[in-house]
């Protein structure tokens, strides 16, 4: 879809271009996540180039990439961490988060995908903070860590002493090897902190094709209390095409049918009042 020079509505269809002029238009074309199915984003250019300001599209709700061991990756790719505090800055969500095989995503990683991205857009990485076991006391891990482990391998102990599940354990490795010291070897006052604070460098954001929803849009004060474009009277914006971002669990569904419904009520007031 395009607009001719004289205003109409320009669409590509089976039979050729065609043009449709219409007393007010409502433009709902989604954002740029999962292009595949129809939401590319394509209108961002089409709209910036008649001096409508869009903020730059960014991927929301989005999995992050981390630079996996090639053992870690291989046998825990697919494995969910259940029931973890994960933190960011001052950002800290309860969940569930997954291992994939090129980084990590989740419901957790999702609600703190804005800070995650952000901090990476700006600084290139960013520092992830998992809490195994966020429930149980730092003083409760340390006795727990100080008992006699006897024959068992230091795994099973871990599983054991600390309920931690293998794909934990093996994030404990992670961080262990990256900060060139043996896992085994902390003593049980480290190790019971570092089983609550884990930390994972995301040094990307998957990309907008694979995130759930997208960022950015048209800025807000492109548009009246009515939600048509000032600058394109009688032209209506709704949905992911606005600039706001929301967490899943419906909260997007349930903005897109919002301002839907406060655009479809701006049309009839603007209708009105040329008729007027």
């Amino acid at each position: 879809m395009d607009g001719d020079a004289r205003g109409g509505l320009l669409f590509e269809t089976q039979d050729g271009q065609r043009t449709v002029n219409a007393d007010a238009t409502v433009l709902a074309l989604g954002g740029a996540s999962w292009p595949r199915l129809g939401s590319d984003g394509a209108w961002a250019d089409i709209l910036a180039a008649k001096g409508i300001a869009v903020t730059p599209i960014k991927p929301a709700n989005s999995g992050f990439t981390v630079a996996w061991s090639n053992i870690f990756r291989d046998r825990f790719e697919g494995q969910p961490l259940k029931g973890v505090d994960l933190t960011i800055g001052s950002h800290t969500m309860r969940g569930e988060a997954i291992v994939t095989r090129s980084g990590i995503e989740g419901g957790a990683i999702y609600a703190l995908s804005a800070e995650l991205r952000e901090a990476v857009l700006a600084n290139g990485t960013a520092m992830l903070s998992v809490a195994l076991r966020p429930d149980v006391a730092g003083d409760e891990l340390v006795a727990r860590l100080s008992a006699p482990k006897g024959k068992q391998s230091f795994s099973n102990f871990l599983r054991k002493a600390a309920q931690l599940s293998p794909v934990g354990i093996g994030l404990l490795q992670e961080a262990a090897v990256a900060s060139g010291r043996s896992l085994a070897a902390l003593p049980p006052a480290e190790l019971a902190e570092l089983i609550n604070a884990v930390p994972i460098k995301v040094s990307g954001v998957a990309p907008i094709a694979r995130a759930i929803s997208s960022a950015g849009g048209i800025r807000f004060d492109e548009l009246d209390a009515h939600f048509m474009l000032r600058r394109l009277p009688g032209v209506f914006a709704a949905g992911e095409m606005l600039d706001w971002e929301a967490p899943t669990g419906g909260y997007l569904l349930q903005a897109s049918f919002a301002t839907g419904v406060a655009a479809g009520k701006g049309v009839l007031n603007w209708l009105n009042s040329q008729d007027g």
